[in-house]
């Protein structure tokens, strides 16, 4: 076995896995809310340290070395990714739909074909039914778990850092409370699964509670992604000059080194 060439496939592997989460990063650089993702490498012996424990023979007995293959003890491998939670930068854009929030962590709920979902993206607008929906038209829930219902006849509406909506009563300049905005915390962000369309999934069984006092809601501005443009470059760049070097190496050991076995092999004068 050429433990050469299997461990530089391993690498470049890795790097395309790492390549396809980068270019992802940079596809989603101007949408709003949107959280950067990224990859944990590791080496198998790292992998087989940590479950060792639940191996059928945790020492270092004849038994226990069949579980460890260490031709690929130090073959890179993804062992984890997670996401960048971190609070992007907050544009504003005077539009009373556009929200954004400032604390991290914190999330919008919206009611969606496959449940209730979260979102960072809060660029709002009003369906025909007069409901506060997102871009993809999802419904916006309010802290009763319902759609937020607001008459398009409503010229205003206001909402202050908690959430709290109020709008003008038609003919008056009066402002009337109406609902507040389910602005969720979820105990785990580990626990969040991207889905698409910007939307998180969160598999636990205590549900969620809606904070009333999160001071956190910025009306009139979006968050932008926390994605930094030239850090995923220089990420990227990286990745694709790897990519290169572990060809090298593969090519190596496949021609160059297996010729010269060959060679020396044959050469029945030695």
């Amino acid at each position: 076995m050429q433990a050469g060439y299997y461990n530089a496939a391993a690498g470049m592997v890795t790097q395309f896995n790492r390549l396809e989460t980068i270019a992802n990063n940079l596809a989603n650089v101007n949408t709003a809310g949107y959280k950067e993702d990224n990859l944990i490498t590791g080496d198998f012996m790292r992998i087989y340290k940590e479950a060792r424990d639940n191996l059928p023979n945790p020492t270092n007995s004849k038994d226990a070395a069949k579980f460890l293959n260490r031709a690929l003890d130090i073959a890179p491998q993804v062992v984890d990714s997670y996401t960048n939670q971190s609070v992007g930068d907050m544009q504003k854009t005077d539009n009373p739909l556009d929200f954004a929030l400032s604390k991290e962590g914190l999330f919008f709920a919206v009611q969606t074909p496959n449940g209730v979902r979260l979102t960072r993206d809060g660029s709002f607008s009003i369906g025909n039914n007069g409901n506060i929906v997102t871009k993809e038209g999802f419904d916006v829930l309010g802290s009763d778990g319902k759609p937020i219902n607001v008459s398009v006849r409503d010229e205003l509406l206001h909402v202050n850092h908690n959430g709290k909506i109020s709008i003008n009563a038609p003919g008056s300049v009066k402002f009337v409370d109406g609902k507040n905005f389910y602005i969720a915390a979820p105990d785990n962000l580990r626990m969040l699964k991207k889905e698409g369309s910007n939307l998180y999934s969160y598999d636990q069984k205590d549900p969620l509670t809606p904070l009333t006092q999160s001071n956190s809601l910025v009306q009139g501005s979006i968050e932008k992604s926390n994605v930094n443009a030239v850090d995923m470059m220089v990420k990227m760049i990286e990745s694709n000059r790897l990519v290169g070097m572990y060809q090298k190496v593969m090519d190596t050991q496949m021609n160059d080194l297996n010729q010269d076995a060959i060679q020396k092999l044959a050469n029945t004068k030695a």
